[in-house]
């Protein structure tokens, strides 16, 4: 097994698939929505309708690029308030037309510059966690990449979680982590031993439900075949969620986030 700041350094790769990439493989005649109908478009967070077997649902998650300029485009999938307040407009109209949601979370965490604070970042996450706790239809969250922080969290409060196999889920970083504690970010390796933030630690701790495997007996496994495995688990789980009650579902969640 690879030591936890591996996966940390595999999870942070600009070659990781993207929420674009994931919804063009996964689902069909997607329309991606804009806007949180207050101050504007973010480019951290992706969103819109799309089929699943024939089934409408929502997809929203973090949209991260491959090179400099799209990251820069999309802010290093880290989202602004607004990216936020976006997300949670495509949940409760997702309710409103009882279709399950599906996220995708990649992101070091919410922005932290003067500018996403002074539009209210911290309520944004508030508000998110707050409604999603509430909702009425099936929410699956998928970590893909980094789950960093609040930011991660506000988009992955779902009725179950999985996480990618090389992908992480932390409180913050290993580096922050460090700096914290000991005072020197050169000791991250060893913070991300301590933290427990891969899929392996995460999945025996019950943090999250599966484990989404990338490589199997030392071999990766081709994105063709980790995505058409994804897809059948994902109508799978979704068509489980939905066999339930608004009550249950919600009572699920509730529980499944208490016991932590």
């Amino acid at each position: 097994m690879a030591e936890a700041m591996d996966i940390v350094s595999i999870a942070r790769q600009t070659d990781r698939i993207t929420t674009r990439e994931l919804i063009e493989a996964i689902f069909d005649d997607f329309i991606e929505l804009h806007g949180d109908r207050s101050y504007k478009d973010d480019a951290a967070i992706v969103g819109g309708i799309g089929m699943l077997n024939g089934q409408p649902v929502t997809i929203i998650g973090n949209q991260k690029g491959h090179d400099l300029e799209e990251n820069l485009k999309r802010n290093f999938g880290s989202p602004h308030p607004e990216g936020y307040r976006k997300s949670l407009r495509l949940m409760k109209q997702a309710e409103k037309f009882n279709r399950p949601i599906i996220t995708f979370v990649n992101t070091s965490g919410a922005y932290c510059g003067v500018e996403a604070e002074e539009r209210g970042q911290g309520e944004a996450l508030a508000k998110n966690l707050l409604e999603m706790s509430d909702l009425s239809v099936p929410i699956l969250s998928i970590i893909v990449g980094e789950g960093g922080s609040g930011g991660a969290l506000a988009l992955a409060a779902g009725n179950k979680v999985w996480m990618m196999e090389f992908s992480i889920y932390s409180i913050l970083s290993p580096e922050g982590f460090a700096s914290i504690l000991w005072k020197d970010s050169k000791r991250a390796g060893e913070a991300a031993e301590i933290m427990k933030l891969t899929s392996y630690d995460l999945l025996e701790l019950g943090v999250i439900d599966r484990i989404i495997y990338e490589e199997k007996e030392g071999e990766k496994i081709s994105y063709a075949q980790l995505l058409n495995s994804l897809k059948e688990d994902i109508e799978i789980e979704i068509k489980q969620l939905t066999s339930k009650s608004k009550d249950q579902l919600i009572e699920q969640r509730y529980n499944r986030f208490r016991k932590f």
